[in-house]
């Protein structure tokens, strides 16, 4: 087998982040469940906008955030997303090219417009999200580039990406495509919300063609349907070869086989949870392809993500590789 030219390439939503501060009291007015992620259409995508405070825009989309953090821990990245031939779909290229990632993947011509997150951070950094996928749910099998694919040492997963069929069939056909060229593949559960409207068909992904999960503990027990958090682990540990499963302030646990590794969250100001698992699934497969041991690779992720919450926007603003370093 030939060695990886790419450490990490991650599938999921090209998406532009609108984010701005907001009290209960208006996710209350505005009919949002607090700290959920909600797909809306391009009419409550303006109508929520038009109601928003002062905004900060930015490229996002969880994967690509993974990407874009792991490229700055020095790992080789690769990011396929869907955007518009538009203005929004060349800034998002622009900047994550800038991040060091590459990004090949063709815009999409006389679709729909480049996605959007109109992201509403609370007072104690919880975030609620409100998604208008546009052009990334025209992301299918056409737009896997499978010598990318077997190029890259993990494939990561965004389970956002997962409502639209075609993105399913995406999702198999690299996960085959890895597999075939002896590579590894992650996915990332997302949000519990999600996991909710495609549980049997992410509990047969899971069993069937992931070797590392990234999951919440939200998430992780929807997947299982247990409001027990052991029970959670029991099951995915026979599932899947490596689990990864945050648990906020708690810290992280991470499952192989017989092995369980408790990492401590790292200290950090809540400022903005956006990004703060996606940050993390970078830390961790940065260590991971580089061959550090389970154990470092969950405090580089524990590091990454608690950068990311000390401040406004999901993507990094300091040099994480003297973070992990120290």
């Amino acid at each position: 087998m030939a060695a990886p030219i790419l450490d990490i390439l991650g599938i999921g939503n090209a998406i532009l982040d609108v984010q701005a501060r907001a009290e209960d009291a208006f996710l209350a007015a505005q009919g949002m469940a607090r700290g959920s992620m909600a797909l809306i259409d391009a009419g409550r995508a303006e109508a929520i906008y038009a109601a928003m405070g002062p905004g900060v825009e930015s490229s996002g989309g969880s994967a690509a955030n993974t990407c874009a953090a792991a490229a700055a821990l020095g790992a080789r990245v690769g990011f396929l997303g869907k955007v518009a031939e538009d203005a929004l779909g060349k800034v998002f290229a622009h900047d994550i090219r800038a991040a060091g990632v590459d990004f090949p993947t063709a815009p999409l011509a006389g679709g729909a417009p480049t996605a959007r997150c109109l992201i509403l951070v609370s007072p104690d950094g919880q975030r609620t999200m409100n998604t208008y996928l546009g052009a990334c749910v025209s992301f299918g099998e056409a737009d896997v580039d499978e010598a990318m694919v077997a190029s890259a040492a993990v494939t990561y997963l965004e389970g956002y990406l997962f409502d639209p069929p075609e993105a399913q069939a995406a999702f198999r056909r690299a996960a085959g495509v890895a597999h075939q060229a002896g590579r590894q593949v992650a996915l990332s559960l997302s949000d519990p919300f999600c996991v909710g409207r495609h549980r049997d068909a992410f509990r047969s992904l899971v069993a069937h063609q992931v070797d590392i999960l990234f999951a919440n503990e939200a998430e992780v027990t929807s997947l299982y349907e247990t409001g027990s958090f052991e029970e959670a682990m029991a099951a995915v540990r026979r599932e899947v070869k490596l689990a990864v499963l945050t648990r906020s302030e708690k810290g992280s646990v991470i499952l192989r086989g017989d092995e369980t590794h408790v990492i401590a969250a790292e200290p950090a100001e809540v400022v903005d949870t956006t990004g703060a698992g996606d940050a993390y699934a970078a830390g961790f497969l940065a260590a991971l392809t580089q061959g550090h041991a389970l154990a470092e690779c969950g405090r580089w992720g524990s590091l990454a993500a608690a950068e990311c919450i000390g401040h406004f926007g999901a993507r990094p603003q300091s040099d994480l590789k003297a973070l992990v370093a120290r």
